[in-house]
């Protein structure tokens, strides 16, 4: 069905659809998330690189990212603008966050103290949790001095009292074969292997088939599944963040049915992960590929959502509600247009 001259403020009414996406600017589209209704707002806005991102064609003889349309184009003329323009997106996420919600701001050596201290203005030092060290696994690029291997995910709380999931699965790692071999020699009447410790005499047991909790660096979870050709989840949008990486995120820090922010969904790696772990969505970004790319990845899932055409991002005043589900246009096969927004 289709709604028209529906403004955003009325669009955040799923329905018994999963979630909804919009194209529209990051800042425009988290003003109307109902205010402390999300679990999780997880933002990987661009990174102040200073170059474009071009998405890789669908067919031809030459598939070079290279050789493909412009996704979306992250220039700065400064990198204090960058952060006045980051700002006000960080302020919007932080409204649209529940008293037990977090913000997962994915950044990296280019911006991340920056917007480090900036988020700190914001939801106060004291409400910073932590940071996750990941390690995409490309390997250095650098030909000289310093490869930086790593990317980091700002985690920031908006009350004392945040959400996670530690026994979530998602959040479980085996135990070494030497700490297996060690410790864990006594058996229960189930037949589980466990081993008891005591502390300041309370005697706690740990069993080996439930693991241990992760840390805070993250080396399993390889971008090259979402980025090369050769792997089915690639879908050849640049900067394509692989499911597992944000399966563990959405896991972590959203319950069941609870809602999941993304406003620069990209290739909709989020919105797929959140599909899936059963929550709710509410993204967009303001690129036309990386909308096309996100609707047809919901599509090839099966999920039913809400799409929200706003008609500003194109210069006009009016805009359109689509309850979604004709298959999407092929992302790759789209013109790219030069946007500074991105996932």
């Amino acid at each position: 069905m289709t709604s028209k001259g529906l403004g955003l403020q009325t669009r955040m009414n799923l329905g018994t659809n999963m979630g909804a996406i919009a194209r529209a600017d990051a800042a425009a589209l988290l003003q109307h998330v109902p205010p402390g209704g999300a679990d999780l707002a997880y933002l990987d806005p661009p990174f102040a690189v200073d170059r474009k991102f071009s998405a890789r064609p669908e067919s031809g003889a030459v598939r070079e990212r290279a050789k493909g349309p412009v996704a979306y184009e992250d220039t700065w003329p400064s990198l204090e603008v960058y952060l006045a323009w980051l700002g006000p997106r960080l302020e919007v996420a932080y409204r649209a966050l529940a008293p037990h919600g977090t913000l997962w701001l994915h950044l990296d050596h280019r911006a991340s103290h920056e917007a480090h201290h900036l988020a700190s203005r914001l939801f106060g030092r004291d409400r910073f949790v932590g940071e996750i060290v990941w390690v995409p696994g490309n390997g250095a690029k650098a030909r000289s001095g310093l490869a930086v291997t790593h990317q980091t995910l700002l985690v920031f709380a908006r009350g004392r009292d945040y959400l996670w999931n530690s026994d979530d699965p998602a959040l479980r790692e085996p135990y070494a074969k030497t700490s297996l071999s060690m410790h864990f020699q006594k058996t229960d009447e189930q037949g589980r292997s466990y081993r008891d410790r005591t502390a300041n005499g309370k005697t706690y047991r740990y069993y080996a088939d439930r693991g241990r909790a992760i840390g805070s660096v993250w080396t399993d979870c390889p971008a090259m599944v979402a980025n090369t050709p050769l792997m089915r989840e690639s879908t050849g949008y640049p900067t394509q963040k692989p499911l597992k990486l944000l399966d563990r995120i959405v896991r972590a820090a959203s319950r069941e049915g609870g809602l999941v922010v993304d406003p620069f969904c990209g290739s909709g790696t989020a919105l797929v992960a959140s599909a899936r772990a059963g929550r709710r969505f509410f993204g967009g970004d303001l690129g036309e590929s990386a909308v096309r790319t996100t609707r047809a990845r919901l599509e090839e899932e099966g999920v039913i959502y809400t799409y929200v055409e706003d008609r500003e991002v194109e210069g006009a005043s009016a805009g359109g509600l689509t309850t979604a589900r004709p298959p999407a246009p092929s992302p790759a096969s789209s013109p790219g247009a030069l946007e500074k927004a991105r996932g």
